[in-house]
């Protein structure tokens, strides 16, 4: 290698790293990516009806900020209500158990009863517990609030991407050869194509989620079943680790309601997702974006071992569109060009036997006859 080749390689693998180190932010860009291709795919279905597209942007956003909007009024109400529930009954549950300890005591041999442990003791040994629980929780408040400003980054990202999405594509396009700024133009239609059949069958694989979990919890008389459902088919957005997130909440508020219905609600969850993994996911996702059940669970885990819990989040997304790209550019524009000589003379020897007297002495009975041609006239490969 010469020194033009060392430091073309130099400069590849710096610009992976520095790529590598802001992953996050790129996997953030591709998420207002996504967002702002569903809301423009939304916003020229408004369009063909007529409308300006000023006006089909602002109905594609508003339609979008009331569903984040119903979403948390249908949520926070009822867990709110169970909240106050949940910090009036624990009191109370401290209380009848101290009660019982009591009696137990009472009852017991006083022999027994120094092995008995009171409330007290039992706090004092639960300390270590609490304490890592409640840095657990400053933990996850201070996540949240990490997860709130990417939200509202993806947001802002979102708004300027679908302002000028033109202008954005070109600017895309320009990083690539001239020779070759027409084909991206097409992949990257097919690609807005796929992540809208990736938003249709997410959709309903939420609401047939949703509403399994609605119908189920509803039949067990669990309190705020329409929150609980509709949390579920949120979660659902998040493969594999969605289903059992969801199931906590219900499993909490079926546990205050009765204890039974607490076991109830995690066979039916358990039922729910798996008809959802077996059954639902992979038939809307082969009909709409045409992905394998194991591919997707492959991609799955590599993209959450890569980028942890944003990379699982984006898994379904970034699987479509790196399959747009691995089949447009690298099969069809490089393997399948991949061949030797487009034309190559070929000689065909054609016997004959059935030849006249008179050929058949000059030739041993036999005649070898060479035709020329090429492979493409001919239709014939080299075997």
């Amino acid at each position: 290698m010469n020194l033009g080749q060392w430091i073309g390689l130099i400069a590849i693998l710096l610009s992976l790293y520095i790529l590598w180190q802001l992953k996050e932010v790129l996997l953030l860009m591709f998420a207002a990516i996504v967002l702002a291709t569903t809301l423009n795919r939304l916003a020229r279905r408004f369009q063909r009806s007529g409308m300006r597209r000023g006006l089909a942007v602002a109905l594609s956003v508003g339609i979008f900020i009331a569903g984040i909007i119903g979403f948390f009024w249908l949520i926070v109400p009822p867990f709110a209500v169970q909240f106050q529930q949940l910090t009036y009954q624990v009191p109370r549950g401290i209380e009848r158990f101290n009660t019982w300890l009591f009696h137990l005591r009472s009852a017991l041999p006083s022999q027994v009863t120094p092995y008995i442990p009171d409330i007290n003791s039992l706090s004092q040994q639960a300390q270590p517990f609490i304490n890592r629980a409640v840095g657990t929780s400053f933990a996850v408040v201070s996540g949240s609030l990490e997860a709130v400003l990417k939200i509202l980054l993806v947001l802002v990202l979102t708004g300027m991407f679908l302002a000028e999405p033109q202008a954005y594509r070109k600017l895309f396009i320009r990083l690539f050869p001239s020779f070759y700024r027409r084909r991206v133009d097409g992949i990257l239609d097919r690609c807005e194509v796929s992540l809208e059949g990736w938003v249709t069958g997410a959709f309903i694989a939420m609401s047939v989620v949703g509403l399994m979990s609605v119908i189920g919890l509803s039949i067990l008389r669990v309190p705020a079943a329409l929150a609980l459902g509709v949390l579920a088919g949120f979660l659902n957005l998040i493969p594999n680790l969605g289903p059992t997130l969801s199931v906590i909440p219900a499993m909490a508020i079926a546990l205050l309601d009765a204890p039974w219905k607490s076991l109830a609600v995690l066979g039916l969850y358990f039922f729910i997702q798996q008809a959802e993994s077996n059954f639902i996911t992979p038939v809307v996702m082969a009909h709409q974006v045409s992905l394998l059940p194991a591919i997707t669970l492959i991609a799955q885990l590599f993209f959450a071992y890569l980028f942890g819990f944003l990379g699982l989040f984006l898994a379904l997304p970034l699987t479509v569109v790196a399959k747009i790209w691995l089949e447009e550019v690298f099969v069809k524009d490089v393997l399948d060009q991949w061949n030797g000589k487009s034309k190559r003379e070929t000689e065909f020897v054609i016997v004959s036997d059935k030849l006249n007297e008179e050929t058949a002495k000059e030739t041993d009975d036999l005649v070898i006859k060479k035709i020329t041609k090429s492979e493409e006239e001919s239709g014939i490969d080299d075997d």
